[in-house]
């Protein structure tokens, strides 16, 4: 079989909500089998840890996440940096952290191939609800996981009646003004916060709105989730950034059907000895 994937700089994925019902954890494995890269940033909100503590539940296809960032690992020597969010904060208590090629830090500075340096962070710094309300947020994300919940069966009917899938959430969001202004006044924020640190550019997520655009000097990427846009950054060797969407991996795979399989291909990495290294000290925290 010809070799059909993409290989660039760096992939930045975030919002992915492990152990949550909305994640769709088959279709990010997928899109991480056919788009391998030097570097993942892994952008905060990986794993829910707010859902797991409630009602959430990690399944098989949740560890072959886990696996196949391994196998990048493993087979493409992938630096992977994994950046807390908001949702992950267990994560607080070891940081900052490097094992091997894996390193666990709160943001960083990270330098495009053009020499240009772009602030990282998940964004939920900018978030008042989530950072000085945490209770409100957590209400708010009962709210969210219900419209989540409708979302899916209404996509169930679609999906019987042969329709593509529907967003009620982002549809809703993008109509309710306040929604709107608030996605404005953060985007703005974060801007500020790159200049101030001398940067061209901000890369985040947590609000789900996946988006590359310049506010004059800056450029604001948001990698969107895959929860509902199912979307990721990706820079080629050249410096430029892309915003890419599951639906182009999904073509792919409608071309060529031997691909539907990959996630069930999944082979089991062993765990690298600097992981074990860690285990008893991590037990400690």
């Amino acid at each position: 079989m010809q070799n059909l994937q993409n290989h660039y700089r760096t992939i930045v994925v975030s919002d992915v909500h492990l152990g949550t019902k909305g994640s769709k954890v088959k279709e990010v494995v997928r899109f991480l089998k056919l788009n391998t890269a030097d570097n993942l940033i892994l952008n905060g909100d990986i794993i829910d840890g707010w859902q797991l503590k409630k009602s959430g539940e990690w399944k098989r296809k949740h560890t072959k996440f886990v696996q196949r960032v391994l196998k990048m690992m493993s087979d493409h020597d992938t630096k992977v940096t994994y950046l807390r969010g908001n949702h992950d904060d267990f994560l607080e208590q070891f940081l900052p952290l490097t094992i091997g090629n894996l390193k666990l830090v709160r943001d960083m500075i990270y330098v495009g191939a053009n020499g240009k340096r772009y602030l990282v962070t998940h964004g939920d710094i900018f978030d008042s609800v989530t950072s000085k309300w945490t209770w409100l947020a957590h209400v708010g994300d009962v709210g969210y996981t219900f419209l989540l919940w409708i979302n899916r069966i209404y996509n169930k009917y679609r999906e019987s009646r042969g329709l593509p899938y529907y967003s009620l959430s982002k549809v809703i969001k993008a109509k309710v003004k306040t929604a709107v202004s608030y996605i404005s006044n953060y985007e703005e924020k974060l801007v500020q916060l790159a200049r101030a640190k001398q940067c061209e550019g901000v890369i985040c997520g947590h609000i789900h709105q996946p988006i590359i655009t310049q506010y004059n000097d800056i450029t604001y990427l948001n990698s969107g989730d895959w929860v509902e846009s199912l979307s990721a950054l990706v820079e080629d060797f050249n410096g430029e950034w892309n915003l890419v969407h599951f639906t182009e991996t999904k073509k792919l795979t409608l071309e060529h059907p031997q691909l539907e399989e990959v996630e069930d291909d999944e082979e089991e990495v062993e765990i690298p000895a600097e992981f074990l290294d860690y285990k008893a000290r991590l037990a400690s925290f």
